[in-house]
Formats: structure tokens, C-alpha cells, sequence
């Protein structure tokens, strides 16, 4: 999701070559979809077994969120050649006001009954967390993100144990204002996103967005490292568990049933990959997964260029709610809530995707932004004028 993408211009368009990236659209529409899979298709067959949903997206989709918002802080702050000095000081404060603004928002969402495990508010807590990286090169954060995909689960173990209660598993909302020790301890350690061992998909998602994206070698070196990531911890993670003790039967059961970390006094669970777990091999594997989607994307809307400018405005309407998914998820999370669309089931997903999809195509043809993109914007660019005139 994305809350960060640049303000549409009124002036005439600008060169393809400098124009926005509709690759990354599609990549956030296809994270926004696949969310919304998660939260209104069944986890598992009559059988027992995983669904295909389950399979495809549950801690995937929202780890391809969280490294498109890397990817958005990275083309905020200059792309491929990051800003220094006052006007990368001007940038982190841009980007700290939306994050209370879209913190804001999520606490709202996450008082609704929805059933829904909200991330605004955690990701809210993520953007200010990787203002600290937001001068460093492509290099030096692909480094920084691997490691912290490693130790910070490690971390967070310890941490948690030693230090913190149980997890409330509450979705962060506005009552929990009451108590900001307990809502801070929840989103940066031990809630369902935490944004402590996230940020190594914030890390990712920002040295992806230094590199060259509208190169083909760059859209092609994502696929291809992104899939050998995705699959090595996968293959990793089979052979340490149960060396570790952890039965197969004990990785089936448990495929569904994590809440963002694993248990503090059961060490051994830091050896599985299962979504939402936050251990090393989840990170690993759901970060490759995410960088291989983002060059599938890339490329599709390359190819589709290729044929000319009607068919890369063509997608751009298609793949339209990428353009607005802070408003459109928000909207889901709404339509979830009692008495509106709580239901579970294939008709309910197909109902959704065509919501979302038919506002994201409206939004693009008239050219405007979603509401709360908008409105998230609005401060960021206010403070930036008024700056600039001084």
C-alpha cells in the first residue's frame, strides 16, 4: 500500500521516461487484491488443507505492502539519486506528518468490528522507523535488509520475553491511546505487522526503489534474485525445523495460527517459514517473493508499452487502484464491518475486487487522487511551499 505516491500534475504530461511508474501500480493493486483475498476467502478446504487463497497471498500480499512502501519512501526522496542535506531533512518531515496522519486513520479502522487484523497503524510506525536510511544507496540497504531479516527476529525474541507482556492481539485503535506504552510495545514488537522486524521489508523495498526500475536489466536481475530468495529459506526452513524437533504435523497446524511473532519460550519456531510468523525465513522468503512480483510487474508493463501509449494508459486504468490503496483498503476494511459485506466466500472477493477496481479506474481517468491520499498529502505539501517561500 501506498501512501506516498507523487501528487498528479494539471501541467501537460510528462515524458514516458520520467513519467510515473505503472509498474509499481500494478504491483500494488496486486497486493491490495491479495489482501482482500486473505480477509474474505477461507484459510482452509473442507479437508483441512490450505486453500489456494491461503497459499497464494497470506503473508505474501502484505509483505509485498510493505516493500512497495519502501519502494514509495525511495521515489519520494529521489529514486535513484537520493537527496542530501536540507532537502532530504525536508523530505523525512513530509513523510513523519503523513505517518501520524495515516496512523490516524488505521487507529480509526482498527476501533471498526471488521474482523480485520488493520496494518495502517503499523504502518505508520514502519515510515518513521526507515527515516533514519532514507539518504543510503541501493548497496548499502540491500546489505542492511538482509540482516535485519536475520537478527531481527532474534532481537525481537529476546526482547519480548525479557521485557514486554503478552501480545493483547487487539487491533490497534484509538482506545488503546489510553495506555501508549502498551500501543507502542504493540506496534514496533509484538502486534500482528511489527514494525521493528518489518523494517527489514522497508530496508528492501527502499534499495529497490534506488535502483534504475525502468530498465529492463533491473526489472529482470528483481525477478530472478527475488525468486532464488524466495525459495532457498523455503527449502532451508525444511530441512532446520524438524532437525529442531518441530514435526511436520506441529508446521501443518500451526501454518494459520501465527499473529505476526512466534511463541517467546519456544525458540525452535524461529526455524519455520509460516505467514505471519516474523521469523528469519518468512522475512526471507515473503521479501523474495515481494521483489519477484514487483520485476513481473515492471516487465508486464514494459511489454505492454511496447505496443504503445493506448496500451499503457490501458493498464494504468486497469491496474487503477494501485494508484489509491490507502483509500481503497481503507474502504475495505469498512465494508467488512457489520451489516455491510462481513460475509466470507468467493462472491464476497469477486464483489470487493470489483469495487476497488471500478473506484481505482474512475480515479485514473479523471485524473485525481484517492481522498485520502490526498488528504494525507495535503499538510506534506503545505509545509514544503511554505518552506520554499522562506
Amino acid at each position: 500500500m501506498t501512501t506516498t505516491s507523487p501528487r498528479r500534475s494539471r501541467r501537460p504530461s510528462r515524458p514516458a521516461a520520467t513519467g510515473r511508474l505503472v509498474g509499481i501500480d500494478v504491483a500494488r493493486w496486486l497486493a491490495l487484491i491479495g489482501m482482500i483475498g486473505v480477509h474474505t476467502m477461507p484459510a482452509r478446504d473442507a479437508d483441512g488443507s490450505l486453500t489456494w487463497v491461503e497459499h497464494a497471498f497470506a503473508g505474501r500480499s502484505s509483505a509485498l505492502f510493505a516493500v512497495l512502501l519502501g519502494v514509495s519512501l525511495a521515489l519520494m526522496t529521489g529514486g535513484s539519486a537520493p537527496r542530501v542535506g536540507a532537502a532530504l531533512t525536508q523530505d523525512r518531515l513530509g513523510i513523519a506528518v503523513r505517518a501520524v496522519l495515516v496512523g490516524a486513520v488505521g487507529l480509526l479502522l482498527g476501533d471498526l468490528e471488521s474482523g480485520i487484523a488493520v496494518i495502517l497503524a503499523y504502518y505508520a510506525a514502519l515510515m518513521v522507523l526507515a527515516l533514519p536510511f532514507l539518504g543510503l544507496r541501493a548497496g548499502p540497504l540491500l546489505g542492511l535488509a538482509v540482516t535485519w531479516a536475520v537478527l531481527a527476529p532474534l532481537v525481537s525474541q529476546v526482547v519480548r520475553e525479557a521485557f514486554l507482556p503478552p501480545a493483547s492481539r487487539l487491533n490497534p485503535g484509538w482506545s488503546m491511546l489510553a495506555d501508549p506504552g502498551d500501543l507502542l510495545a504493540e506496534l514496533v514488537l509484538s502486534g500482528y505487522y511489527p514494525a521493528f522486524t518489518w523494517l527489514a521489508y522497508a530496508l528492501l523495498g527502499v534499495a529497490i526503489g534506488r535502483l534504475p526500475l525502468r530498465r529492463r536489466a533491473t526489472q529482470l536481475w528483481l525477478l530472478a534474485v527475488g525468486a532464488v530468495v524466495a525459495v532457498v529459506p523455503l527449502l532451508l526452513s525444511a530441512y532446520a525445523a524438524p532437525a529442531a524437533g518441530v514435526s511436520d504435523g506441529e508446521i501443518s497446524r500451526t501454518a494459520t495460527e501465527f499473529s505476526g511473532v512466534t511463541p517467546v519460550r519456544a525458540p525452535e519456531y524461529l526455524l519455520l517459514d509460516a505467514p505471519h510468523s516474523g521469523t528469519p525465513f518468512d522475512l526471507l522468503t515473503t521479501a523474495g517473493s515481494a521483489a519477484a512480483a514487483i520485476g513481473v510487474c515492471l516487465l508486464l508493463v514494459s511489454a505492454l508499452s511496447a505496443a504503445g501509449a493506448g496500451a499503457r494508459r490501458g493498464t494504468a486504468v486497469v491496474f487503477g487502484a494501485g494508484t489509491a490503496t490507502l483509500t481503497l483498503y481503507s474502504l475495505h476494511v469498512f465494508l467488512r464491518t457489520p451489516p455491510l459485506l462481513p460475509e466470507d466466500g468467493g462472491s464476497t472477493y469477486a464483489l470487493h475486487v470489483l469495487i476497488v477496481s471500478l473506484i481505482g479506474a474512475g480515479l485514473v481517468l479523471a485524473g485525481r487522487r484517492g481522498p485520502l491520499e490526498a488528504a494525507t498529502g495535503a499538510l506534506p505539501r503545505l509545509l514544503r511551499r511554505r518552506r520554499a517561500n522562506r
